[in-house]
Formats: structure tokens, sequence, C-alpha cells
């Protein structure tokens, strides 16, 4: 037989000699989805839909926090991230007045700005990874001033959360992250809110505000009905984990979930001794991501057993072992400590060369410990 109904005769005669080969219905054969699969935190682990552990490990993408088009580079560092880097996770840093048009520059209320975030979150769950929205400049609750990183999150926060959350409310590629860095507050403050007054010399900048607590940006978050995991991280620029082992954990019955955040840098005055103890008992008790880490070959203290390869090696080490969740900082140039050295995404050679390493499961031993010198010298 010849013509179109000669061709489709033979398409079903073959689809059925298939079947009987095979025992199977190719018309049931699709591609699988490479959206990642919700997630949910049971005890210390986080774990997917199906109860499987997942390890999350990834890098910081900056500039939406101080931008309101990621500088024309944003989208590529996201691919980049994920096919040339191999990561399943990665941080957005976002400021709640970009969201919303509120920047100098913004004259179409944020709706471009939140279209571009939109592409993002598409650009991950699309190749399967997992992106985690980071409310990381506020206001001090003025609407476009001071449009930057403040002690803690206020009334504009709320309004951030409200929008964001009910926006992405059970994607299951996204989770949020309340606030950037909490800093020079009481435990107290950071979990229910208080009067805050920020004093900045180099700017000639003192401003008393109305700090919303962590609870209240987790509540809100609840509010609208999104059940993502949520990261919170603690004082001291999000370094101090010992109030959430002393009764600060936040409640969170109506959701999948809170992981506590540590930012870890050479310069916080602990060695990487302390940083590895202070870790352990945490993640003993609390569910745990190093969401930002990094060193730029030397530290602010000049503390040469802290300082550069040595440093990162460990801590990369430390985290391979244990298995702990980690996003590094940061896939940007000039964003320091800085994971590569151009546009061109070429890493770093003290720090960007061994996180790419790592994240293709390829982590380079540790250095030789320094000799000791010689007694009387």
């Amino acid at each position: 037989m010849t013509g179109k109904l000669g061709a489709d005769l033979w398409v079903l005669l073959l689809c059925g000699m298939l079947l009987i080969l095979t025992g199977r219905d190719v018309s049931a054969q699709r591609a699988p989805t490479s959206r990642p699969l919700p997630l949910k935190v049971v005890g210390t682990q986080v774990l997917n839909s199906k109860n499987e552990p997942v390890w999350l490990r990834g890098v910081n993408a900056a500039s939406m926090e101080w931008t309101s088009d990621g500088e024309g580079h944003i989208l590529d560092t996201v691919k980049t991230a994920i096919q040339d880097w191999h990561v399943n996770i990665i941080r957005l840093p976002l400021a709640q007045d970009r969201w919303f048009g509120k920047a100098p520059e913004q004259k179409d209320e944020g709706k471009a700005y939140r279209a571009l975030v939109r592409q993002i979150v598409d650009e991950c769950a699309s190749h399967g990874c997992y992106i985690l929205l980071d409310l990381h400049w506020s206001d001090a609750g003025e609407w476009g001033q001071q449009i930057g990183q403040h002690a803690m999150p206020d009334e504009n926060s709320v309004t951030f959360w409200k929008d964001c959350a009910r926006t992405y409310r059970n994607h299951p590629a996204v989770l949020f992250d309340l606030y950037n860095e909490p800093h020079d507050v009481s435990w107290d403050v950071w979990s229910r809110g208080g009067t805050v007054t920020e004093h900045d010399r180099q700017r000639n900048y003192m401003k008393t505000y109305e700090a919303v607590g962590m609870q209240t940006l987790l509540d809100t978050v609840r509010s609208t009905g999104a059940k993502n995991v949520v990261i919170a991280g603690g004082l001291d620029w999000a370094y101090d984990l010992s109030g959430f082992l002393e009764g600060r954990q936040l409640s969170d019955p109506k959701g999948h979930g809170v992981i506590y955040a540590n930012h870890d840098y050479p310069f916080k005055g602990d060695t990487f001794d302390q940083w590895l103890a202070k870790m352990e008992k945490a993640t003993r008790a609390i569910p745990v991501i190093v969401s930002e880490f990094g060193a730029d070959g030397f530290s602010r203290r000049r503390r040469p057993q802290q300082a550069g390869d040595q440093w990162i090696l460990h801590v990369l080490q430390a985290l391979q072992e244990h298995q702990w969740n980690w996003i590094a900082w940061d896939l940007h140039p000039s964003a320091g400590p800085t994971l590569i050295s151009d546009w061109d995404y070429t890493p770093t050679p003290h720090f960007g060369i061994y996180v790419k390493e790592a994240l293709a499961g390829n982590l380079p031993p540790l250095p030789p410990a320094a000799p000791t010198p010689p007694a009387g010298n």
C-alpha cells in the first residue's frame, strides 16, 4: 500500500509488534519530568516526597538584591551553576523594595523584577534544581529608603512574604529564606520582634524602627497556604546556632518544616575546629544548612592557619564527610568571597576551583599541616 494510509498502517503494525515483544504499552512511555520533588523536614533530615534523603549543595547567585535586572548576567549565572557547576540548589538574594518596584530605577511597580524571578525559578525547576528565595535586603520600615542589609526585618518584610509566598506556595522547587543575617539584637527580639536602633557611622546614619520577629515572618508565609520548607538564620549574622539549642526554634505546625542556617567565614573568630564542634553539636539536634561560606585566600584577621586554601578545604571536607547541606557564597566576580574571577565564570584559585570540584564529586585532598617550629624559635 502507498500514501498516508499505508504509512499509518505500518506504524500501527510496528507498534503492535513492539508491544508483543516487550509486553509494555508504547503509548505510555514518556520522557520523565525533571522537576524536583517537594521537600520536607523530618527530625534533622531533609527528605523529598518519596521519603528519600536529599543532600542540598549549591551556590549563591547575588545581584538581585542591589539591582533590578541582575546586571544582565543572572540568568546566565543560574544556567552556568546548574549545567557547569552541577548544583542542586541556588540561593537567590532578593530585595523587598525591588519586588514591589520601590527602588529609584524602577517605574513599573516591580513587574519586570518579579518576571525575572519567575524566569529564574522556572529555569531551576525545569532542570531539577531547587531554588532558595532569600529576603536579603530590607528598608527599616520605609519603602525606598536605606535599601540594604538591616539588623532585622520590618513590617514591609511581612508585606513581601505575603506576596512572595502566595506566588510560590507549594512550588516543588522553591524554598523560602525568611531573612538574611539577623544581628545585634537579643534572641527575644529575633523571635518576637521589638524596637531596634541601628547606627552606621560610615554613612552617618541612625534609624529606629519596629522589627518583626522571625516567628511572625514564618506565620505570614504559612497564612498564605504555603507549606514550602523555610530557612531561618540565627544571630551574629546567621553564625550563632546556640539559641536554637536553647528553646528558640520556630513553631511550624502548618508547614513542611524549618532548616536553620549557618554562615561560616574565617573572620568570625572561631578556629575551624571550634566551628566544627559547634556544627556537630547543633546537627545532632536540629536540621542545618551552611547557606553561606567562603574565603578570599586570606582572613580579615590575618590568621594564616585559618586562611585561604587550607580553611576552605577543611570546611569542604567536613561538609562532605557529614553530608551537611551547603550553599557557597558567591557566583559573582565582585561580591566577595568570590567563586569566579570574571563573567566567563572562571573559578577563583583559592576558593571557586575547590567548590566546583566538590560539586563534581572530586573533593581535593587536604593540604599537609604546616611544620611545627622548633622550640625556642
